[in-house]
């Protein structure tokens, strides 16, 4: 997974879609190649910080209208790049059928008043959820933190991993 020049640059682009592509090796030279992994990268506001994910209401913990609002903002964002025709049912098959590697490129207005981790969940969720994702699907995680205080965001990169295989594989003797 790489950063992109725009975000390099700091370019803030809310809740739209930077770039989506379906990466493609050659198999043998002069072939045409068959995609081999897909990609969607797209920016997004800051998810709420933990503390503001979660209140308790009788005595249950419930989830914040912060929390709903940025999901919410989520789904927004993949429904505009349906509209598009970026996101459409190859590219989500991709991501159904395969494990995924997650990258979150947070940009805070400060470098001390949030937690790198505290918005990777609610993230993880609302992104695997509008795309019908299961979340255990996600092998590969990386959180990076920077600076934008005048346009805090976060970029986002989720990736289809082709040929993911665990460690050994064990067999579960009862």
């Amino acid at each position: 997974m790489s950063i992109n020049s725009a975000t390099m640059n700091k370019q803030y682009i809310p809740l739209t879609m930077q770039e989506t592509s379906v990466k493609e090796q050659p198999s043998n030279p002069g072939e045409r190649s068959q995609p081999s992994s897909s990609l969607l990268r797209l920016n997004l506001p800051l998810p709420p910080s933990i503390n503001e994910q979660y209140s308790t209401v009788d005595g249950r913990r419930v989830s914040t209208i912060v929390a709903r609002r940025f999901k919410q903002q989520v789904y927004t964002a993949l429904k505009a790049l349906e509209r598009q025709g970026i996101l459409h049912d190859e590219l989500r098959n991709h991501f159904r059928q395969s494990y995924l590697a997650l990258l979150l490129d947070f940009y805070f207005t400060t470098p001390h008043k949030r937690d790198l981790d505290g918005g990777l969940k609610i993230t993880q969720d609302a992104l695997c959820e509008g795309l019908g994702v299961n979340d255990n699907r996600v092998v590969d995680i990386h959180l990076m933190k920077h600076i934008d205080p005048l346009h805090p965001y976060l970029y986002v990169e989720l990736e289809a991993i082709p040929d993911w295989h665990f460690d050994k594989e064990y067999i579960l003797l009862n």
